[in-house]
């Protein structure tokens, strides 16, 4: 045979599940977007046409509904660990499972009566997690993506390289914007370890990497990046590896002359593209990097 079968895999992707959790008057939203893929002794079913290794993925999907009845869902995290060790160690020619959930945040609308069943969708970030299981360790990464911040001085560019295509002006107070995409690495790894608390690690996580861009007085985007992976390998120990992907959205300020007027850093132009890209892996010391370094594949 001049061709072999390389890595694969299967699963059903993109499965919204929306559980309601009812106590008394008071409502509870979870909202999840679950992708599961599944691999293991499937040379046959590729090879031959024979599915008799094959749980269909319809069956994958109807699994996220039942363990979201069964199980509930305490996080993201648990809910994918539940769904991983099932696949796993329920079906014998599957060996490794990986589960990617997005959730989506949504925060209650406060009303003056007894009942908080109303509910606004935030419009901050997205929660990620992924988690893969085969069978004797786990892997679980965590994230966001679209996490919107800026800072609108301490901010400085300059002292940089310059050849015949520079333009670029050097500035001592500038905007620094961007959207954070990144994802962390948990030292949790068997189930004989204590297993983080997910919920309150993630809120960790999100208050330090904004702390830091907060309070980081800035020389480059790469410097304030730093700043925010170091603070929360730092202040959170269950993590190991933090990768980052900013882009630099870029404020220029607008030529106002031609009007006579004066623009004392107050009217900026927004540009969306093309942007500067910084990304960059923080680890704790001793670690090996193991977050695969395109996001966008996660």
């Amino acid at each position: 045979m001049p061709t072999i079968l390389g890595q694969n895999q299967y699963g059903k992707a993109e499965n919204r599940v929306v559980t309601i959790t009812r106590d008394g008057a008071t409502h509870h939203i979870k909202d999840l977007n679950v992708s599961v893929a599944l691999s293991g002794d499937m040379e046959d079913v590729h090879y031959n046409g024979s599915n008799a290794n094959v749980l269909p993925t319809d069956t994958t999907k109807n699994t996220v509904f039942a363990f979201a009845k069964e199980h509930g869902i305490e996080s993201a995290e648990q809910f994918g660990i539940h769904l991983a060790r099932h696949f796993v160690t329920s079906q014998e020619p599957i060996h490794r499972a990986r589960i990617r959930i997005e959730e989506y945040a949504w925060e209650r609308i406060e009303t003056p009566g007894e009942a908080k069943h109303s509910f606004v969708r935030k419009g901050q970030e997205t929660r990620l997690t992924q988690l893969t299981y085969d069978g004797e360790s786990w892997e679980v990464l965590s994230g966001l993506k679209d996490l919107t911040v800026l800072n609108s001085t301490d901010s400085e560019f300059w002292g940089y390289v310059k050849d015949r295509y520079t333009t670029l002006k050097e500035t001592h107070d500038r905007i620094l914007a961007t959207s954070v995409s990144s994802r962390w690495r948990f030292n949790w790894t068997d189930d004989a370890q204590e297993m983080p608390d997910w919920e309150a690690s993630y809120a960790r996580v999100k208050q330090h990497m904004l702390r830091a861009f907060a309070e980081t007085y800035s020389l480059s985007l790469q410097q304030t990046l730093y700043q925010m992976g170091s603070r929360v390998i730092e202040e959170c120990a269950e993590i190991d590896e933090i990768r980052f992907s900013l882009p630099n959205s870029h404020h220029f300020l607008v030529d106002l002359e031609p009007f006579g007027l004066k623009n004392d850093n107050e009217v900026y132009f927004a540009s969306d593209r093309p942007y500067g890209l910084i990304e960059a892996t923080v680890l704790r010391d001793g670690c090996e990097p193991r977050i695969p370094v395109d996001l966008t594949n996660l």
